[in-house]
Order: structure tokens, then sequence, then C-alpha cells
């Protein structure tokens, strides 16, 4: 309950204080881009159970393409790179968080598709948690998904080259989820993505990659 409260209570603030910013990325995502603001997409929620995840549209309204987005996708227009660059494209998920969909803390929501696919038993353990908007699994993501995620495949490389490490992460963090640790991972996030637009990497705090050794053999 207590987490809950701290999610209702960062996500009321956070729509309030990101009011200005969402009102400008909308202008900026109507000059640039034919289509609604906003994009739906579903994702797997808790329990594997599906729901519709809300974002900021980045992309050129088009059929088909990658669940994954590229780092050089044609799909995304210039003002959604910016968008998504900044992380600025998923603050209408505190929304999700308010409707309780999502916590602001926890593994990120996958499409339903690979987790059906792709997932390992040991992974279908994340979904007994709500998926959040940020983790430390999220922050491993950020590091390493400019180099890890091949244009010409990106689906393909996700899943070999970042997808078990992320969730192992996750795992790691599950394990010691509380009021506290979600203030310094939404803090620590603040950071990585800050530093991230200026090419500066920061990753998963260490004692969560060392942990996730437990289920992913080979980590460094």
């Amino acid at each position: 309950m207590t987490r809950r409260l701290f999610d209702i209570a960062c996500a009321s603030l956070g729509l309030l204080i990101s009011l200005p910013l969402l009102l400008l990325a909308a202008l900026a995502i109507k000059l640039s881009s034919r289509g609604p603001v906003f994009h739906v997409a579903q994702r797997a929620g808790l329990n594997g159970v599906a729901f519709n995840m809300y974002k900021l549209r980045t992309m050129h309204v088009s059929q088909g393409g990658s669940v994954i987005t590229a780092t050089n996708d044609r799909r995304v227009f210039p003002a959604g790179r910016y968008l998504r660059l900044l992380k600025i494209d998923e603050l209408p998920q505190l929304w999700n968080v308010l409707r309780g969909d999502m916590a602001i803390v926890g593994p990120r929501p996958e499409d339903p598709a690979i987790v059906e696919k792709y997932y390992k038993p040991w992974m279908l353990e994340t979904l007994a948690v709500r998926p959040g908007l940020t983790s430390s699994g999220t922050q491993f993501f950020y590091a390493h998904a400019d180099a890890r995620i091949d244009d010409a495949d990106p689906v393909g490389s996700y899943v070999s080259r970042l997808l078990e490490e992320k969730l192992a992460i996750d795992m790691a963090q599950i394990n010691r989820n509380g009021v506290l640790s979600d203030a310094a991972c939404v803090l620590r996030t603040f950071a990585v993505v800050i530093l991230h637009a200026f090419g500066v990497v920061l990753d998963a705090p260490r004692k969560d990659i060392d942990a996730a050794k437990h289920y992913v053999r080979g980590m460094t």
C-alpha cells in the first residue's frame, strides 16, 4: 500500500509539473507529422494481462514495422527523436500509473508477442509485479541500447544482446523493492537520461548488475 501511495503521489505531481511540456510536445508533434498526438501500444502488464500503454507519438503513422525501435529508425520524425532522447514521450504513462496499470518503478512493460515468444520461465517472474516507468534494467537498456541494437534486425538483436541481462537486473531490483529504493531509482534515472543526452553513459547500479549474475552467466 505504501508503494502504491508513492506511485499515486509521484504520478499526480509529475502530470501537474509536466503539463506545459506535454502541451509543447503535442504542438511539435502536430507540426512535424500528420496523425494523432498520442500512440497507444498494447503491453503485457501485471501477471501478463495486456493493457493499453500511452505514449506521445514519435513516428510517422504507418503500417507494420518492428516493435523495437532502432537508433536510426526511419519511422521516427525529427521532433520525435528529441522527445525520445529525453524520454518526454514516456510522460503520458503517468496516467497509466494513476490507473493502476503501471508503477513508477518496475520492469518496463514488454510487447506481448516478445513475452510469448522469447521469455524463459524465470523471465516470467518479472510479470509478478506491476511494470514501471523506470527500473535498474531500464537504466541498463539506456546505457547499452545504442551499441547493441542493430538497425537491420532490431528485435533479433534486442532479444539476443539485451533482453536477458535487462530482465536479470530487474529481477535483482525486484528482490530489494521499497519506497526508498524506488525514490533512488527515479533520481538515478533522471541522471541517466540527462547524461545520455550529452553522450555520457551511466549504467545500472553495480549491486543490481552483480546480483543479476545469478540469472545470467557471463555478465561483467
